[in-house]
């Protein structure tokens, strides 16, 4: 594919990683303030567990099945039917939603304990856990529906070209919650008369970010064209009845099955999440730290190409350009090639370090940081995988095929399942970590493969051997680099230890010099590792990697310009 075909991929993946990077940038300040102020702790078990509960549903409809489904169909409303026939979708959509998830988040309130008596029976035999994980899933699981909106809002935008909006609304919602939470967790810490735990400020701080994360794109929405009379004119009425309409009977049958699978996902869930309660206190914790920290490359290097590749794919084989969706598929992998397997690399090889900087503070302790940095090491062995999952199941949608991804989805969560059980008896908390990884790989494999005979079916090659050179290309060079920088770590470690920052620096810096010497170290490791990449890739002329760096570079170029005109 040539620069110029590529470029729009490369410009939506850029929009949504610059939101996506304020996002996750603080997101990573939300899990701080978790850290500091909670630690690994049981109160922190149960935000986690009851986090949980209603993420399944919004997993469920909003992030997974919905968003894959309403892309697509969005797309090929507006292409063969017009705008208006495309924004009635919209409408129904997001009228459907409105009243089904909000009479589920009802249920939810009504019924929070004995949905936590199903995830976390366990707690039952902590004093006060399970009441205080029933209180927490009652507060928080209104902002499901919130957050199920917002999630139609961002697909429809995305489908209309609109990327960094939507993208960013995440960052608002981290905002809110971190404004919000952090503040009403302050005041319930100096009144304990009022005998409320601390951490339901924090939940209140989540209900307030889904919804400013839902009403922040409204505007933009407006500006694209949605309007609450779904499209009609003032002189036509509804036809057909919202029930027969065709597009959303369309989506519906896409959605259909894709529910079915994301039940399986979440039944994994469960089943992990009644493991991992069964292990000694602050599992649950760590492995939610860890799986954080895991979702920020995921979300800036994997959902940001994803959400620029859809609708291209999508608007490619309504057209009949299955080489156009050929060579869209294979770049965007081996753009989440280059850039997934370097940042596993750096999260397996320095979850130390980064840990200590991020959380070591208040009442994380160093167990805490071991324990973290041994659960991200394995999740991070299937960071490219979970990349190429929510690139590849959204591609399968506008394949028109819905069947495929739910079948690997089920099959490989079941694998996940038999796994975790077998791996938490000799490993415990970790176990779990790495079973989910080898999942995720049997995954992303069996989406690789069904893409490739559906498109070799149309009589155009894949290319597959193209594609699995660049992989393995990433993956040496990915390896190089973090031995590199883990050599460098224990150098540090030996010769430029916390404490000789500390008597160095504490009369000028005082209480920050610990973060900022834990700090400069990261930052040593990571440049580093940036130009052990760049140089090497150049070196080897590995080209996914140098088109990466030098599109990057460009952006860059432009904005220190801007900044100095």
């Amino acid at each position: 594919m040539s620069e110029e075909s590529h470029s729009p991929i490369w410009k939506g993946a850029g929009a949504v990683g610059a939101a996506t990077l304020i996002s996750r940038l603080l997101g990573l300040v939300r899990v701080q303030a978790f850290a500091i102020l909670f630690g690994a702790s049981s109160a922190t078990d149960a935000f986690n567990v009851a986090f949980r509960i209603p993420n399944l549903f919004r997993n469920l409809l909003a992030e997974g099945a919905l968003s894959a489904a309403l892309v697509p169909t969005f797309t090929r409303a507006r292409m063969e039917s017009g705008p208006r026939r495309a924004w009635r979708l919209a409408n129904l959509v997001f009228s459907i939603l409105f009243i089904g998830v909000g009479i589920l988040a009802i249920g939810g309130v009504c019924f929070a304990p004995q949905i936590v008596r199903i995830y976390a029976g366990a707690f039952r035999q902590i004093p006060g856990k399970f009441e205080l994980t029933t209180i927490l899933t009652r507060v928080m699981f209104p902002y499901f529906p919130f957050v199920t909106l917002a999630a139609a809002f961002t697909g429809v935008l995305n489908a209309c070209g609109f990327f960094f909006l939507p993208a960013l609304s995440a960052a608002i919602f981290n905002l809110s919650s971190i404004l919000v939470g952090v503040a009403l967790s302050l005041i319930l810490m100096r009144h304990p008369h009022y005998g409320i735990s601390p951490i339901v400020g924090m939940a209140f701080g989540v209900l307030a970010g889904g919804f400013c994360q839902a009403l922040c794109q409204v505007p933009l929405l407006f500006r694209a064209g949605f309007s609450f009379s779904g499209g009609r004119k003032a002189d036509e009425t509804f036809e057909p009845l919202w029930f027969r309409d065709p597009a959303l009977r369309q989506m519906l049958g896409l959605m259909a099955p894709g529910v079915i699978g994301l039940a399986a996902t979440q039944a994994s869930i469960l089943v992990n999440t009644l493991l991992a309660t069964s292990q000694r206190e602050g599992s649950v914790s760590w492995l939610e730290y860890a799986f954080r920290l895991m979702q920020f490359p995921i979300g800036l290097f994997g959902a940001s190409i994803a959400s620029a590749t859809a609708p291209v794919v999508a608007r490619q084989w309504v057209g009949g350009d299955v080489v156009g969706v050929r060579d869209t598929l294979t770049k965007s992998l081996k753009a989440v090639f280059a850039m997934n397997l370097p940042a596993s690399a750096g999260l397996a090889f320095l979850g130390v370090p980064i840990v200590e900087l991020l959380f070591q503070y208040g009442r994380f302790y160093p167990d805490a940081t071991q324990a973290t940095a041994l659960a991200l090491a394995m999740y991070a062995v299937g960071l490219t995988a979970y990349s190429m999952v929510k690139l590849l199941v959204p591609a399968c949608y506008a394949l028109g095929n819905a069947r495929v991804p739910v079948l690997a989805s089920v099959g490989c969560l079941l694998l996940t399942v038999v796994l975790n059980v077998i791996m938490i008896g000799p490993f415990g908390y970790w176990g779990l970590a790495l079973g989910t990884s080898i999942g995720a790989i049997a995954n992303s494999l069996i989406l690789v493969i069904f893409i490739r005979g559906r498109i070799e079916a149309q009589g155009v090659d894949f290319r597959l051997a193209d594609l699995v050179r660049s992989f393995l290309a990433q993956l040496g060079l990915a390896l190089f680099m973090g031995g590199a920088a883990y050599a460098t770590y224990l150098g540090l470690l030996k010769w430029a230890p916390d404490r000789l920052f500390i008597e160095l620096f504490e009369h000028f810096l005082g209480k920050m010099t610990l973060p900022v010497a834990r700090g400069v170290k990261v930052g040593l490791l990571i440049a580093e590792s940036m130009v052990v990449i760049a140089v090497t890739a150049r070196v080897l002329r590995i080209r996914d990697t140098t088109e990466a760096l030098d599109f990057f570079s460009r952006k860059l170029k432009k904005k220190l310009r801007w900044f100095r005109t």
